[in-house]
């Protein structure tokens, strides 16, 4: 009887190793390895490489010219914002993961999809964590229509694609990846090469079958997606659905995709009859009080193919710590301390005795850096305690010898600030356009400094 392989895999990068060590010699990481077992040895290499493969025979060459793309539609899912984030609507043959939170809404939302498409294709919804009459209680509390989606209750990979098989959807949804498992391997259902085998054998039957393929992840502590990092290389799409417990409005991101772009994001309100999109995301972002404020300051965001609005809020106050606080909630705190020095060395304000804190307006994460030069102004107004212009709308980049930097799509920016009946805006000079908007008083600044005098 041939003996079981046995491979320790890091969990960061996926790399692996014929015995454990501490350090992982690919990424660095420590104390990442987790022992894996392979299974029983293969007799020959044919056998592996068609055990391995996609399809049970070779396949022929082609040339790049000879592929007729008219032969992968996109499905949508009747969910705009959803489309939006996946690059126009499902592929058929592809895998996404859609990863979140607990109580984020993910199975709420997939469910809401998967009773739409139903109606007029054969749609799959496989659950590992919940019976099937937690689903149809869900269903019929959102008032879905419940007719056609078929359901199964299933945890071994081998059953639900053999349940596939016999009722070929075009459509399958597993939830979640993480209580699947595969007979061959010897470990816990979650563990490093349970998700990696029962993941690649859902996405193999996927790519044979052409079937739209959407797995559910769990996520760590620290937000991102549990599991080994190789998950991540497998799938197509990697989508994101954040959104804290005391907010009604969720965000959808877009991480990682084959077929449209990334850094999409998509805008939910949860309502009690489940996730609603929402058709204009910068209106609910500026719901802003009448009265203008100290340190707040509104800033336009390029997220995937559209520009949104954001209110920005900055605290000063004084420490009575001998080590000031810096904290940012919705971006990134290290560039938060690095923009404040640059405040300091060439803008000639000094905040190293006070606390700063920054937010930024609805739970949206900032992740571009068109956001620094609207921070630096907000940080000022409050430290001057002085409001700022409550029509004035902000953008650009804030090098570290104090230059502003053009962003991507400026014109688009403003032309978006005026929409919302925005009439003053400062913004890099490479940004100011030749044709203003009408009624947009446009300032375009080279250096900190300038922007400080506009201001």
């Amino acid at each position: 009887m041939a003996r079981a392989k046995t491979a320790y895999v890091c969990n960061d990068c996926g790399a692996d190793y014929a015995k454990w060590q501490g350090r992982c010699d690919a990424c660095g990481a420590w104390n990442t390895l987790s022992e894996v077992r392979l299974g029983p040895a293969a007799a020959t290499a044919g056998s592996t490489a068609r055990r391995q493969g996609y399809a049970g025979s070779l396949s022929e060459v082609t040339t790049l010219a000879d592929i007729d793309l008219g032969s992968v539609p996109r499905i949508g899912t009747g969910v705009e914002e959803f489309d939006r984030v996946l690059g126009g609507g499902l592929v058929p043959g592809s895998a996404v993961l859609i990863g979140g939170h607990p109580g984020a809404g993910k199975s709420t939302l997939l469910l809401q999809v998967l009773c739409t498409l139903a109606q007029r294709m054969k749609a799959l919804y496989v659950t590992g964590e919940e019976s099937l009459q937690q689903v149809a209680m869900r269903a019929r509390r959102l008032d879905l229509p419940v007719d056609n989606l078929q359901l199964l209750s299933e945890t071994s990979v081998e059953n639900i694609c053999a349940a596939a098989e016999q009722h070929k959807p075009q459509l399958m949804v597993a939830d979640s990846i993480q209580v699947m498992h595969v007979a061959d391997i010897a470990s816990a259902p979650g563990g490093v090469a349970q998700v990696r085998e029962s993941a690649a054998q859902m996405i193999r039957y996927a790519k044979q079958s052409n079937t739209a393929l959407i797995l559910v992840g769990h996520v760590t502590k620290d937000g991102t997606l549990a599991g080994p990092k190789v998950l991540e290389h497998m799938i197509d799409c990697s989508i994101m659905l954040e959104g804290s417990g005391d907010s009604r409005f969720r965000t959808l991101r877009g991480t990682k995709n084959r077929f449209g772009a990334i850094n999409e994001l998509g805008v939910f309100a949860m309502t009690e009859r489940g996730l609603k999109e929402v058709k204009n995301p910068s209106a609910i972002f500026l719901s802003r009080s009448d009265e203008p404020a100290a340190g707040s300051v509104v800033m336009v965001v390029w997220e995937g193919t559209r520009p949104i609005l954001v209110e920005i809020q900055a605290l000063v106050d004084d420490s009575s710590l001998g080590n000031p606080r810096r904290l940012a909630v919705g971006l990134d705190q290290n560039r938060l301390a690095m923009l404040l020095a640059v405040l300091h060395r060439h803008g000639g304000l000094q905040v190293g005795d006070q606390d700063v804190f920054v937010n930024v307006v609805g739970g949206v994460k900032v992740v571009e850096t068109s956001a620094d030069l609207a921070l630096l102004l907000s940080i000022v107004s409050s430290l001057r305690d002085r409001p700022l212009p409550h029509d004035l709308v902000v953008f650009g980049e804030v090098g570290l010898s104090g230059e502003i930097r053009p962003v991507p799509s400026g014109q688009e920016r403003l032309y978006e600030a005026a929409k919302h009946g925005f009439r003053r805006a400062i913004v890099p000079l490479a940004n100011a356009p030749r044709k203003k908007p009408k009624g947009m008083a446009v300032v375009g600044v080279k250096t900190l400094a300038e922007a400080l005098a506009a201001i």
